[in-house]
C-alpha cells in the first residue's frame, strides 16, 4: 500500500549541483556493530506525523508496501523569497549583497531541480556512523534540498558569498540549504527536514524543554519527545548552536545545518 501526502504527477529527476559540496570521505566507524540481527527492516504502517509539515505543493511522501522504506519525491521549488527566483516571480527577493553563483540560472528556469530520496521507515540507529556525501543529504519542509557544510571539494567559506537569507543557493543545480534556513526556523524547534539515514532534523531548540538542548552528540543529535511524537522519545537532529564565523557571508549569525556524520545507518 502506498500513501501520499498530496498527489504529484512528475518524473523525479535526481540532479546532481555542480556546485557539488561534501565532507569528509571516510567515514567514522564508531558505535560501529557487526550483528546481522541489526540490519533488519523495521516495518511501519502509517508515515511519521512530521511528514505533514512538508511542503505539499512540492513534495510527495509514498510509504514503500512492505512499510520498510519512505520516499520522498520533491519538485525542489522552496516556498519562500530568495534572489535565485527570476525577477519577475512572486518569490523573488533582491539581496544586493549576495553574489549569485551565476547570474542566469534561476529556480525553475535551470538544470536538476527535483531531487527524490529513499530513507528507511525506521532509521538504524545500531550501525556504523557515515560521513556525508556530495550533493542532497536531505530534503526540507520548504521543498528545497539539504547539502552539508562544503563546498565542492573545499570549504564552504569559498562560497558564503552567494548564499541568500535563507544560507541557500543554486549552483546551478538544485538550490539548497548549507546553513540555517531561517524562512523555515531561526533560533526555535521547528521542522527543518529530513536526512539520508532517515532521522529527521530541527532548529536549534528542542521542544521537550523549549530551549537549546546541552545533550547533542557529534552529529547534533538526541533522543528525546518532538512536537510530533505525541509523548513518545525519538532520535532527531538538531542544528547544533555554533556560529559560522565567514566574512564574506551577507547576513549574521549563521549557523550550519547539518555537517555530519549520520547516525542512522
Amino acid at each position: 500500500m502506498k500513501y501520499y501526502l498530496k498527489p504529484l504527477t512528475f518524473i523525479t529527476i535526481f540532479a546532481f549541483a555542480l556546485f557539488a559540496c561534501s565532507s569528509d570521505d571516510s567515514s567514522s566507524t564508531d558505535n560501529a556493530n557487526d550483528g546481522d540481527d541489526d540490519d533488519e527492516e523495521v516495518a511501519v504502517t502509517e508515515l511519521h506525523a512530521a511528514f505533514a509539515a512538508f511542503n505539499q505543493d512540492a513534495v510527495t511522501v509514498i510509504l514503500s508496501d512492505d512499510g520498510t522504506e519512505v520516499t520522498i519525491e520533491t519538485t525542489g521549488y522552496p516556498d519562500h523569497a530568495s534572489i535565485y527566483w527570476e525577477p519577475d516571480n512572486a518569490l523573488y527577493k533582491d539581496e544586493p549583497d549576495v553574489t549569485k553563483t551565476t547570474q542566469d540560472t534561476y529556480i525553475g528556469g535551470g538544470q536538476g531541480e527535483a531531487a527524490s530520496i529513499t530513507v528507511d521507515a525506521t532509521p538504524n540507529l545500531t550501525g556504523a556512523t557515515v560521513a556525508t556525501q556530495l550533493n542532497t543529504i536531505g530534503i526540507a519542509v520548504s521543498g528545497a534540498s539539504i547539502f552539508n557544510d562544503q563546498e565542492g571539494m573545499g570549504d564552504l567559506d569559498q562560497a558564503a558569498k552567494s548564499l541568500d537569507w535563507a544560507g541557500a543557493h543554486k549552483g546551478p543545480g538544485v538550490y539548497h540549504y548549507h546553513l540555517e534556513p531561517t524562512p523555515i526556523t531561526s533560533n526555535d524547534d521547528s521542522l527543518v527536514g529530513i536526512l539520508l539515514d532517515g532521522v529527521f532534523i530541527y532548529g536549534r531548540q528542542c521542544s521537550s524543554t523549549g530551549a537549546v538542548p546541552t545533550d547533542l552528540d557529534a552529529s547534533g543529535g538526541h533522543t528525546s519527545t518532538t512536537q510530533f511524537t505525541d509523548g513518545a522519545e525519538e532520535y532527531h537532529y538538531h542544528i547544533i548552536n555554533e556560529v559560522y564565523a565567514a566574512g564574506n557571508y551577507a547576513y549574521a549569525p549563521a549557523y550550519v545545518l547539518f555537517a555530519g556524520p549520520f547516525q542512522g545507518y
